[in-house]
């Protein structure tokens, strides 16, 4: 199925009313929001976008364009500009890297117990990597073998080969401007700094439930919500100090009544597994179906979200 924010972005009603070719409307409406905003970068440019297309959803403008146009999107899949477009974010986020997931530091008050969690995230990692092999486990462990720390842009993997594959990338950036950037993000800034918007249908509600009411793009919005495509995101904040726990970030609400940007806090011991079992599709944030994500994150995102 085509993805409704990318058609969004190649039609509007100006075609089915002017009659203009849907490439070119694609590009003019994508590089309005780049002339205008011309520091932002590819991920801006796109909730930009997506801005609009909401705007639509309320209005039922979307239900008009959809299904005419099918046979026109088939026509036009991408749009050029924005496949080479670049992002300020793009060294941490590009789907080239080798890591499965991202940690992203927010709080740092507490020095002591960061290094404490590296050092825990470090032995989970190795566990897991180098698992039964006993050659390999009996290997000087050097800080650079499993942790990709991420400051001033410089990798620290570079040259050890024999080096087991990363799990997590660690974005700890050391700049007073670069942290004030981070500090205290919620899950859905999380999000748009270090993934993809795109906009689905919302999953269909429980037979016999109602739809939320009032509705909400991270949830259900007259049929659709808002998700993210990229790397999963782990953030470390003010609480990771005490209990030296992450935030797990849902790029999507898979079950009616979840919404994108659910969280729910893991362990630094366990969250390598729940990484690669997340990476091979295994297993999915769900929740279990249960009210089990955090009310406060997920409060903190919807007003953020309609504060835009």
């Amino acid at each position: 199925m085509s993805s409704p924010l990318v058609l969004y972005i190649l039609v509007s009603a100006e075609v089915l009313v002017k009659g203009i070719g849907a490439h070119e409307l694609g590009q003019r409406n994508y590089a309005e929001a780049k002339r205008r905003y011309p520091a932002e970068g590819l991920r801006r440019w796109k909730l930009r976008v997506a801005q609009q297309l909401w705007t639509a959803v309320g209005s039922g403008g979307l239900d008009s364009l959809c299904e005419p146009l099918d046979d026109v999107f088939l026509e036009a899949t991408s749009i050029a500009e924005s496949d080479t477009d670049p992002d300020p974010l793009d060294g941490v986020t590009t789907r080239d890297v080798l890591e499965l997931g991202l940690i992203v530091r927010t709080d740092f008050s507490d020095e002591p117990s960061w290094v404490a969690f590296c050092t825990r995230l470090q032995d989970s990692e190795k566990e897991l990597v180098l698992g039964s092999d006993e050659d390999a486990s009996n290997r000087p462990l050097q800080p650079a073998d499993n942790l990709n720390v991420d400051e001033d842009g410089d990798s620290a993997d570079g040259e050890n080969e024999d080096a087991p594959p990363a799990i997590f990338h660690i974005i700890n950036p050391s700049s007073p401007q670069e942290r004030e950037l981070l500090a205290g993000i919620s899950n859905l800034t999380a999000l748009r700094l270090f993934n993809d918007i795109d906009i689905r249908p919302s999953p269909t509600p429980p037979h016999g439930a109602n739809r939320i009411d009032p509705p909400h793009r991270l949830v259900d919005y007259h049929g659709w919500q808002e998700f993210y495509r990229g790397k999963n995101v782990w953030i470390y904040d003010n609480k990771s100090n005490i209990d030296q726990c992450v935030r797990v970030v849902s790029q999507s609400g898979d079950m009616y009544g979840t919404a994108t940007g659910d969280s729910w806090r893991a362990r630094v011991s366990h969250i390598c597994e729940l990484q690669v079992n997340l990476s091979s599709g295994a297993i999915k944030i769900d929740f279990g179906g249960l009210d089990r994500w955090d009310f406060n994150e997920r409060r903190r995102n919807m007003m953020e979200d309609e504060a835009e």
